[in-house]
């Protein structure tokens, strides 16, 4: 970075940096794009509040799902079907999709360059599996520490090319003149006693603003209690608030937060609320048909995670999440997932073909929802045992929580900008 001189506000004399390409935020979007930046041999910056402080680092659930082509699925794939797949949900552009589809394997083949285990068959292909909605095998998964993983590998090669990173910024205003981007205005934890009370202003031919979502402004949230975001700095300056509505809510564990989805639901838990009282309920009951349909329900939580207005009516899954939500909201009380008890009348015979099969190939057929768990998924129960909570014995608190927020830009109207959007 080169030093120039200081930007006077009054009397306030603002410290001012140059490089040729800032990159606002830290998580595994904004480290891959430094990385591949200073690869090209450009000099990029990292500001960050803190380097290991985001949801890409913090938040996941029994099984993170990272998406790019079906490089490996017998059916095939083309980044022209991968576009209309996110295009058809609705939320993005024709454009940025089919964008995002071509380079989806370019970074994925990254990843693995740099050492993130993505799982591979015996002849070598790396498999994988659908996601909602998706015709293809394009998710895969190397465990609750997708991202992590992710955020460690690209961690370790930024600094392996000596990319600076400035911890303790904060983004307060990006440096807009005219319809181009400058650069951004921060403050420096570090100097907030100094005359220029923190200010630090960093010009630059390139912004690059991967930063997370909002996710401090929900009462519920499965995003790190640090995690600030700065969309607002972005909107300030002239971002248009495009498809800022589609972000995902879930059922998560609020004490540790934590996403409760795959194995967590498809062993089958105990739903139980609790009033101020002490009182326990199973409260799934009254809202499916009979025995068979709430368990199945709850198994399909698994895998149709995300609530889904479209799965509510008939008994579908996200009706599991409308329940959760009146106990909580409505009636004031708190919801638990129990594995130490099977649901009242469980019975493995009274489940829909799909879980019971899912079930019977997986080996966990008999005992507790823990009993299962273990079976199945074993890192499951030694995650949460490791942050105080022992599934074992203790019930698990959780609530319907903001889980990510996708934001798919098409234009800013602005140069010197580019929105990385938060997948899955």
């Amino acid at each position: 970075m080169k030093t120039l001189t200081p930007l006077l506000l009054g009397k306030i004399a603002v410290p001012v940096e140059q490089c040729h390409t800032l990159v606002i935020g830290s998580g595994a979007a904004s480290l891959a794009a430094a990385e591949r930046l200073a690869a090209a041999g450009l000099d990029a910056v990292i500001a960050t509040d803190s380097v290991t402080g985001g949801t890409s680092y913090n938040t996941g659930s029994d099984k993170q799902t990272y998406y790019r082509l079906a490089v490996g699925d017998r059916g095939g794939d083309s980044a022209f079907e991968m576009a209309q797949a996110l295009w058809k949900g609705g939320a993005v552009h024709g454009d940025i999709a089919l964008a995002e589809a071509l380079g989806s394997s370019e970074a994925f083949y990254r990843l693995v360059s740099l050492g993130v285990p993505f799982p591979m068959n015996a002849s070598g292909a790396f498999v994988g599996y659908k996601t909602d909605h998706d015709p293809k095998q394009r998710g895969t998964s190397i465990g609750p520490y997708t991202s992590k993983v992710m955020v460690e590998k690209l961690l370790a090669e930024v600094r392996r090319r000596d990319v600076p990173i400035l911890e303790g910024l904060q983004a307060v205003s990006l440096l807009v003149i005219g319809h181009r981007i400058y650069g951004a205005l921060f403050i420096d934890s570090a100097q907030l006693d100094n005359q220029a009370y923190g200010l630090r202003l960093i010009v630059a031919e390139a912004v690059v603003f991967g930063v997370g979502g909002p996710g401090g402004l929900y009462g519920a949230s499965v995003y790190p209690p640090i995690h600030q975001g700065a969309i607002g700095v972005a909107i300030e300056a002239g971002a248009p608030c495009v498809n800022l509505t589609e972000s995902q809510f879930g059922l998560a564990s609020i004490g540790f937060r934590w996403n409760v989805s795959g194995t967590y639901q498809q062993v089958v838990p105990r739903y139980v609320s609790v009033g101020p009282d002490g009182d326990e309920q199973e409260f799934l009951d009254e809202h499916f048909a009979d025995i068979g349909a709430r368990d199945s329900a709850v198994f399909l939580k698994g895998y149709q995670w995300p609530f889904d207005p479209q799965k509510v009516t008939g008994g579908g899954s996200s009706l599991v999440d409308l329940a959760v939500h009146r106990e909580r909201l409505t009636k004031g009380r708190k919801v638990y997932l129990d594995f130490t008890r099977n649901p009242g009348g469980f019975d493995l015979a009274k489940l829909s073909t799909e879980a019971r099969t899912y079930l019977e190939r997986s080996g966990a057929v008999t005992g507790t929802p823990i009993d299962r768990l273990q079976t199945m998924n074993p890192l499951a129960v030694e995650h949460y045992l490791r942050h105080g909570i022992d599934l074992t014995k203790d019930k698990l608190e959780v609530a319907v929580c903001a889980q990510h927020c996708f934001l798919w830009e098409r234009s800013t109207g602005l140069t010197g900008y580019t929105g990385l959007a938060e997948r899955r």
